[in-house]
C-alpha cells in the first residue's frame, strides 16, 4: 500500500499536519497524482524516481517528465469536459516552470523532504495505541472496499474492461475502413470527410488510451489494498493466532478458530485471481491493438508478476496445522508421543483449491519410521466450507538395531525436539509446513519431562524449527511461568492457582526474598533437573505428582474449592492459630513426589495456646482405597478417656464439616440386608483404613470397644 494511501486513512489531527506541509510552491494536488501514477514503495523516499539531487541532468529528465503527465491528465480532463480540472492543471504546470525549470534539481530536493517528512507522520501515528476494536473494525472497512473493486462482473473494473473491449472493437473498425476509403478515393469531398473521420478515430483513440489507463490504474490500486491486508495477515494476524495456539497447547485459553483467518485470507485470494483474469482480458484486446506507450504493454507483465508473486505468498502461508499431533490416550498433552502408539494431527488450507495432498516425514535428532497412511488428500468440510486433513492412525517407530541404544545425541531423550513436516502438493511440490516440535518417548515413565520441555519450549520460542533449543535453554521469568503453572490446574480441572498458593509456589523457585519480584528468572535446570530444596525430586516432578492426584482421586473437591492447596506450614499456623479448636485445612505434601495431601487442625492447651496437629500425607496408594471425604469423616484420636473422637470440625475457616464434604461421603451398606458379618468387616476395614501409622498403636486398644458398639 502507498505511502500517500496510509496517510489518508489517519485521523484529522495528522491530516492537518499533512496539510500544513504543502504550498502553492509545490500543491498537494500534485502529490496526488503522483501517487496514482508512479510512487513506489511506500516507506522508501531513497527508490523514488524523484529522489535524483546528486544529479542534475536525471533531474531534468524527471523534471519534464511530470510535465509531459500534466499534459496527459489536461488532454484526459478535456475529453470529459472537466474546465475546472484543466484549469487547475494549467495552473500547477505554469507554478512549476515558473519555480522550477531552470533549477530541476530543487524541485528533486524539495520532493525528498516532502517524503521524509510524511513519513515521520506516519511513524508517529503508529505509535499511537488504536484499540483492537477499531484494527477490526478497518480490516473489515479494507475488506469491503477491496472486494468492490475485484469481484464479480458487474463492478466497476470488469465493466470499464467491456465498455473498453467495445470501445476498441469501434476503433478498429472505423480505422480500417477508414484506411480503405483513403486508398481507393480520390475526390476532394470525400478527402474533407475522411479528415473528418480521422479526426474522429482521433478522438476515440484518445478516449480509448484514457480508459486503458484507468483500468491498469484501478488494477494497481487493488493489488496495493491487497498487499496491504496480505502484510497484516501474514505478518500479524496469523502469528497472534499461531501463538495462541502455543498457549492452547500448554493449557492456555482455549484458541480462537481459524474461521475469520480464513474468510480473511479467501478475500485476498478472491481478489488476486480477479485481477489474473482481468489482465489474460487486457492481454487479448493488446493483441488485437496496441500503440507507442500502450498502458497495457507497459504495465502488465509488472501487474502479473506482482499478482502471482502475492498469491504465492498467500498459499504459502495459507496452510496451516489446525490441531498439532497429540496422542487420542493424553488429549491433555499434545506434542508428546510414544513410539508404538497412534497419534493424530490436523492440517487446514486457509483457502480452497481441488486435489491438494499432504504427505508427513519427521525431523529431529533421532531418527523414526512413521507407521500408517501418511499421505492424505485435502477434502472440503461442510461445517465451516474449509479443507484439511486429518492423520488419525499415525505411530512413530524408532529406527534402531536390536539392543542398541539409539539416544547417542547431546541431549536426554525428553529433550530432544522433533518436528513433522508437511509436504503440500498443489499441481507442484514444494509447499511445506512444519508442526510445533514435538518430543517422542519410549516409555510413560518419560511423560512428565516430556511436557515439561513442551512447556518451556512453547513458553519461550516461536520458531518451530529451532529443534536444538535445549541445548541452551533460556530461563523464564516469574510472571510467565506463574501463568503457565495455573493453566496446567485451568485445563484439567475447573479452577486454576490464585494469587496465594502461587506465592507459595514462587517461594520454592525464587525463594522468599526474590519471590514477589514478577520479573525473577528460573532456569531451565531449577524447574526439571536440581532437586527442589532438600528433597530429591525436582519442582515440576512434585507439580506432576499433585497434578495426576488432584485429576484421579480429589477433582470434585479441588473444583469446588474445599482444597487450599499450596500453603507453607508458616502460613498455615498464622491462618489457624486465631480459629476456633477443631479448625483445619487441606494442604499438598512437600515431602512426596509422587503427589500426596495432608490434613493440619487447630486445638488449645490449658493456657489457651494453639497447639497445631498434622497427618501423615495420603497418597493414591490410600485413595485408591478408600476417597478422601471418607478419612475425615471416619478420622480418629485418642481422647483423655480413651475413647476414639474425630477432633475435624471445620474447614478453614468456619465451614462445618459434613456441611463441607456431606455430599461426597460413600454410604454404608444397608444393615437390614446384609448379615452382622459383612457389616463387622466393612466397619473395621473402614476404620482401619482412616487412622494413620502413627497411631497404629491406640488402634489395638480401641478396636475391641469400637467393633461392640457397632455391632450392637
Amino acid at each position: 500500500m502507498s505511502q500517500w494511501y496510509q496517510l489518508q486513512q489517519l485521523d484529522s489531527k495528522y491530516l492537518e499536519q499533512l496539510d500544513q506541509l504543502y504550498d502553492d510552491t509545490f500543491p498537494m494536488e500534485i502529490r496526488q497524482y503522483l501517487s496514482q501514477s508512479s510512487f513506489p514503495h511506500p516507506l522508501h523516499p531513497s527508490r523514488h524516481p524523484y529522489f535524483v539531487s546528486g544529479n542534475v541532468s536525471l533531474a531534468t529528465v524527471r523534471f519534464h517528465d511530470l510535465l509531459a503527465q500534466l499534459d496527459d491528465q489536461y488532454s484526459r480532463f478535456a475529453l470529459e469536459n472537466n474546465f475546472l480540472l484543466q484549469h487547475n492543471i494549467r495552473k500547477i504546470k505554469r507554478n512549476l516552470q515558473d519555480h522550477f525549470q531552470e533549477d530541476p534539481v530543487h524541485m528533486a530536493m524539495i520532493i525528498c523532504r516532502y517524503l521524509k517528512e510524511e513519513k515521520k507522520i506516519l511513524a508517529l501515528a503508529k505509535n499511537t495505541e488504536v484499540p483492537p476494536f477499531y484494527r477490526q473494525q478497518g480490516k473489515r472497512v479494507l475488506l469491503v472496499e477491496l472486494r468492490s473493486c475485484s469481484s464479480p462482473p458487474r463492478q466497476e473494473t470488469e465493466q470499464k474492461i467491456k465498455s473498453l473491449e467495445d470501445l476498441q472493437d469501434e476503433h478498429d473498425f472505423k480505422h480500417k475502413t477508414l484506411q480503405s476509403r483513403a486508398e481507393h478515393d480520390l475526390n476532394m469531398t470525400n478527402q474533407r470527410e475522411i479528415r473528418h473521420e480521422e479526426m474522429v478515430i482521433r478522438e476515440m483513440f484518445l478516449k480509448l488510451s484514457v480508459k486503458r489507463e484507468e483500468v491498469v490504474r484501478q488494477m494497481a490500486e487493488v493489488l496495493n489494498l491487497a498487499e496491504q491486508i496480505q502484510y497484516d495477515l501474514i505478518k500479524d494476524k496469523l502469528p497472534e493466532w499461531k501463538r495462541r495456539q502455543q498457549f492452547a497447547c500448554i493449557g492456555g485459553p482455549p484458541n480462537a478458530c481459524l474461521d475469520q483467518l480464513q474468510t480473511w485470507f479467501t478475500a485476498v485470494a478472491e481478489s488476486l485471481q480477479q485481477v489474473r483474469q482481468q489482465l489474460k482480458k487486457l492481454q487479448e484486446l493488446e493483441q488485437k491493438y496496441t500503440y507507442e506507450n500502450d498502458p497495457i504493454t507497459q504495465k502488465k507483465s509488472f501487474l502479473e508478476d506482482r499478482a502471482i508473486s502475492l498469491f504465492k505468498n498467500l498459499i504459502v502461508n495459507s496452510l496451516v496445522v489446525e490441531r498439532q499431533p497429540c496422542m487420542p490416550t493424553n488429549p491433555q498433552r499434545p506434542l508428546v508421543l510414544k513410539t508404538g502408539v497412534q497419534f493424530t494431527v490436523k492440517l487446514r488450507c486457509l483457502l480452497f483449491f481441488r486435489d491438494v495432498t499432504e504427505k508427513n516425514t519427521v525431523k529431529g535428532f533421532r531418527k523414526f519410521n512413521m507407521l500408517g497412511t501418511n499421505t492424505k488428500v485435502m477434502n472440503m468440510e461442510e461445517s465451516n466450507g474449509s479443507l484439511a486433513a486429518e492423520f488419525r492412525h499415525l505411530q512413530l517407530k524408532d529406527c534402531k538395531a536390536a539392543g542398541i541404544r539409539t539416544n547417542e545425541g547431546p541431549l536426554i531423550v525428553t529433550e530432544e525436539l522433533h518436528s513433522i513436516s508437511f509436504e503440500t502438493r498443489l499441481c507442484q511440490p514444494g509447499l511445506t509446513i512444519t508442526s510445533l516440535p514435538v518430543v517422542v518417548i519410549s516409555n510413560v515413565s518419560q511423560m512428565p519431562s516430556g511436557w515439561a520441555s513442551i512447556l518451556w519450549y512453547n513458553m519461550l520460542n516461536t520458531d518451530t524449527k529451532n529443534l536444538s533449543f535445549f541445548l541452551n535453554p533460556p530461563p523464564v521469568c516469574w510472571s510467565q511461568l506463574s501463568e503457565v503453572l495455573s493453566w496446567q490446574f485451568s485445563s484439567i480441572t475447573k479452577r486454576g492457582l490464585n494469587s496465594e498458593q502461587l506465592s507459595m509456589l514462587g517461594d520454592k523457585l525464587l525463594g522468599r526474598e526474590a519471590a514477589g519480584n514478577p520479573d525473577g528468572l528460573i532456569p531451565w535446570t531449577k524447574f526439571c533437573k536440581q532437586n527442589l530444596n532438600e528433597k530429591n525430586f525436582p519442582f515440576w516432578l512434585w507439580m506432576e505428582g499433585i497434578l495426576e492426584l488432584i485429576k484421579k482421586h480429589l477433582l470434585q473437591l479441588w473444583n469446588d474449592g474445599f482444597i487450599m492447596g499450596f500453603v507453607s506450614k508458616e502460613r498455615e499456623r498464622m491462618l489457624l492459630k486465631d480459629k476456633a479448636p477443631g479448625t483445619f485445612l487441606l494442604r499438598f505434601s512437600e515431602s512426596s513426589r509422587e503427589g500426596a495431601i495432608t490434613f493440619t487442625w487447630v486445638e488449645r492447651s490449658v493456657n489457651d495456646e494453639p497447639l497445631f496437629h498434622a497427618v501423615e500425607p495420603y497418597t493414591k496408594k490410600e485413595l485408591t482405597v478408600v476417597s478422601f471425604p471418607d478419612i475425615l469423616r471416619n478420622y480418629k484420636v485418642m481422647a483423655a478417656e480413651n475413647i476414639p473422637e474425630n477432633p475435624l470440625r471445620f474447614l478453614y475457616p468456619d465451614i462445618p464439616k459434613d456441611s463441607a464434604f456431606g455430599n461426597y461421603y460413600s454410604r454404608p451398606p444397608d444393615r437390614k440386608s446384609r448379615p452382622k458379618e459383612a457389616l463387622f468387616g466393612w466397619c473395621l476395614s473402614s476404620y482401619l483404613r482412616s487412622v494413620p501409622l502413627r497411631h497404629l498403636s491406640k488402634l489395638h486398644i480401641c478396636i475391641p470397644q469400637y467393633i461392640c458398639i457397632l455391632v450392637l
